[in-house]
């Protein structure tokens, strides 16, 4: 993660690029307008994502295959986003896709409904890639579990999620005071990581994700982005759109300027009237030294 941003904000194309390669170029160029740090795709066959049963059974889950991101995408789309500074990454949804992806990813996602799947998670920590992971339905011991599998290998570099998996999710269950608890629950595993939280949206509520950063100190915002309502899963309504988030990221990123850089003094604004303060020889402005000479 870029150590000079306060919170990074990842855009989550999902699956809205409906397939279209310049689609998901102007993804990648919404994603820098808005102000986002990262752009994040899905790497998945539904051959490989649902069983048998279930693709036999229900067209909804055979027509998702429609949904899947052509691999032959990846390089472009990683070449893209670093060369407009921003980082690439994906989630792998089976585990020849973490290979394929090493190459272009700077960081690895693993989605909320892969939480258990222990070979998923060593095999991208094995990389020594950053990681970050969602949390959605699942519950503390699950989360330290994970944790364990993965102690001992390259990655140290850990992100978790506080996540609803609910699209969309009413505000009123996003639960963010359960990222303290989180942070609380794992503090055993800082010996082991460099452990960092944060927040993946499904709310589409500005409160929400201003809550997440300033109360909570999430420092990693995660959301789904469409660019004009056409995508593919828009209409389930947990996606942002560009204007909407870039207003919310704009506003956050200029509430850390008036953070400052802590030092205490007289900043560069205030210098020319540090001479107008009052004389400690005789109380009146300005110094004594200037007087004279003012015109």
């Amino acid at each position: 993660m870029n150590p000079n941003i306060k919170v990074n904000f990842t855009a989550e194309v999902s699956s809205n690029h409906n397939q279209d390669i310049n689609r998901c170029i102007e993804f990648i160029e919404k994603a820098a307008y808005s102000g986002c740090n990262s752009v994040k795709f899905q790497l998945f066959k539904i051959e490989e994502l649902f069983s048998k049963e279930i693709l036999l059974n229900s067209k909804k889950h055979r027509d998702r295959k429609n949904w899947e991101l052509p691999i032959e995408f990846i390089p472009k789309l990683s070449e893209h986003c670093h060369n407009l500074g921003m980082n690439f990454s994906c989630t792998p949804f089976y585990i020849d896709a973490v290979k394929q992806l090493e190459p272009f990813v700077d960081f690895y996602k693993i989605a909320s409904y892969e939480l258990l799947w222990k070979e998923l998670f060593i095999e991208c920590v094995k990389t020594g890639k950053p990681l970050v992971f969602s949390t959605g339905m699942s519950n503390i011991d699950e989360i330290k579990t994970v944790l364990k599998n993965i102690i001992g290998y390259k990655t140290k570099d850990i992100t978790i999620l506080k996540c609803t998996s609910a699209y969309p999710t009413p505000p009123n269950e996003a639960n963010l005071a359960a990222i303290n608890t989180l942070k609380d629950e794992l503090i055993e595993f800082n010996d082991f990581f460099n452990l960092n939280f944060g927040y993946s949206d499904h709310t589409v509520s500005k409160n929400v994700i201003n809550r997440a950063v300033n109360h909570y100190n999430c420092d990693f915002i995660e959301f789904h982005l469409d660019i004009d309502g056409k995508g593919a899963e828009y209409d389930s309504g947990h996606c942002w759109l560009p204007d909407e988030i870039k207003e919310v990221i704009e506003n956050i990123k200029n509430d850390f300027i008036a953070d400052g850089n802590g030092v205490f003094g007289p900043t560069k604004s205030e210098l020319p009237d540090r001479l107008w303060r009052a004389d400690p020889m005789d109380g009146l402005r300005p110094f004594n030294k200037i007087r004279k000479n003012y015109e």
